[in-house]
């Protein structure tokens, strides 16, 4: 997801925050490299060496070449999930909590990665898969904001319910925005997502 939250959080060790960057270079020369030759033509040493590390570096921190790509698609779900809880009661709804994150530029490297990501998971199974593995996790953390904010447990129904609505919404929202727009021509990373939100604050709002 391409928005970065707003508001000041605690840094996280140097350590972590190195390898939180290996993690994302790695995964940003994956993407470049699926894209000019094919996920099947890339091998994971193709990869390592791209990223300047080792296989065995690799391999540490991945399951598997497609899932080489899954920092692009996790780290704005979860600035979005640390953005929701450090809000929590300053909105009515979470969908306007989401509308209101400042979103990167879309001229940005890192959100024209995110969008060749997903026009390459329209025909690569694999990639696709690691794009809804990543929604599935993001489902539970957001019934976890949810239960937070509600006081109910985050395995009740309602509060599942309106995660995986919240969750398939911003989903859409983006396969939307990276599979149908074009460039300058079409409509906005912001805009797709608030035309979504909004439909998600109508039946929040009930």
């Amino acid at each position: 997801m391409a928005g970065r939250p707003g508001g000041a959080t605690g840094r996280p060790p140097l350590t972590e925050r190195r390898r939180a960057e290996t993690r994302m270079e790695i995964a940003e020369e994956a993407v470049r490299l699926f894209a000019a030759k094919g996920v099947a033509a890339v091998t994971a040493e193709d990869i390592a060496s791209a990223a300047g590390v080792s296989t065995r570096t690799l391999w540490r921190y991945f399951r598997s070449k497609e899932e080489c790509v899954r920092p692009l698609l996790t780290t704005g779900l979860e600035l979005l999930t640390e953005h929701l809880r450090d809000c929590r009661g300053d909105h009515e709804s979470l969908a306007e909590a989401i509308l209101s994150i400042r979103y990167d530029d879309e001229t940005s490297p890192r959100v024209r990665a995110l969008r060749d990501l997903l026009r390459l998971g329209r025909d690569e199974p694999g990639l696709r898969a690691v794009w809804l593995e990543a929604h599935y996790d993001a489902e539970a953390a957001f019934a976890a904001v949810i239960a937070e904010r509600t006081g109910r447990p985050a395995g009740d129904l309602a509060v599942r319910v309106e995660a995986g609505v919240l969750n398939t919404a911003m989903r859409i929202a983006v396969e939307e925005w990276a599979l149908r727009s074009d460039g300058a021509a079409g409509p906005s990373f912001a805009e797709t997502v608030t035309r979504a939100l909004r439909m998600v604050d109508v039946v929040e709002r009930g």
